[in-house]
């Protein structure tokens, strides 16, 4: 059941996050972080690391570094955020849409709504994932290569509604966790959560939500 917070307005252009809102992937992502946080002697646990998806890959590596009382060196947290990427890829082999994106990507279309994907994630991380959702032409994807600072920092969405030619404003940015409220309220976007990933629907209203949905299937535009 959707938990609407106020009026949402028709967007102009939907800008999404990928992993948990689009495709299911976030039980490899937490997988993959545990394994390469075990494999540099970094404690951490499963809860710990799934309240941090969806933030910067570095970042996330630092903030669990951090919390066990461990300073990374400069440098090693992109090693670590790359050797997360290579074993997500071994694991995110047969990704599955999430229940309703079909749907929702078709109403758009029929809109003539323009959409993107803007992810805190390498774009060699994403190949397996868009592929997934079985497009006819490939989608505009923004990622984590494409600025200096990726989600919370509102970069990502501002890049993609730039290169959409719409104004942010008039944007929804459509996400799963924490990260993705706080990116979109950053941006002046309205920031749609979706529980289909992590994050607990009381998680995305304190993080800012205006609007709160259990399946982009309950998404109208």
């Amino acid at each position: 059941m959707s938990e609407p917070i106020g009026a949402v307005p028709r967007p102009a252009a939907v800008i999404f996050d990928l992993d948990g809102t689009l495709v299911d992937t976030v039980g490899a992502r937490i997988r993959a972080w545990l394994t390469v946080f075990g494999e540099e002697g970094i404690p951490a646990d499963r809860r710990e690391v799934a309240e941090l998806i969806g933030l910067d890959g570095k970042r996330l590596a630092h903030e669990v570094a951090e919390r066990a009382g461990i300073t990374l060196e400069p440098g090693r947290d992109e090693a670590i955020d790359a050797r997360c990427g290579g074993i997500f890829e071994e694991l995110n082999r047969r990704p599955r849409p999430l229940p309703g994106v079909d749907g929702l990507l078709g109403r758009l279309e029929v809109a003539r709504i323009p959409w993107a994907i803007a992810t805190s994630s390498r774009r060699d991380q994403t190949s397996t994932s868009v592929e997934a959702l079985g497009l006819s032409t490939p989608p505009l994807i923004v990622d984590g290569r494409h600025v200096e600072h990726a989600k919370p920092a509102p970069d990502l969405l501002l890049l993609a509604a730039r290169k959409l030619h719409v104004e942010p404003a008039d944007c929804w940015y459509v996400g799963d966790s924490r990260w993705d409220m706080l990116a979109a309220t950053a941006a002046r976007m309205v920031p749609i959560g979706v529980t289909s990933g992590a994050a607990s629907s009381a998680t995305l209203l304190d993080a800012g939500a205006r609007r709160v949905v259990a399946s982009l299937a309950e998404l109208e535009v």
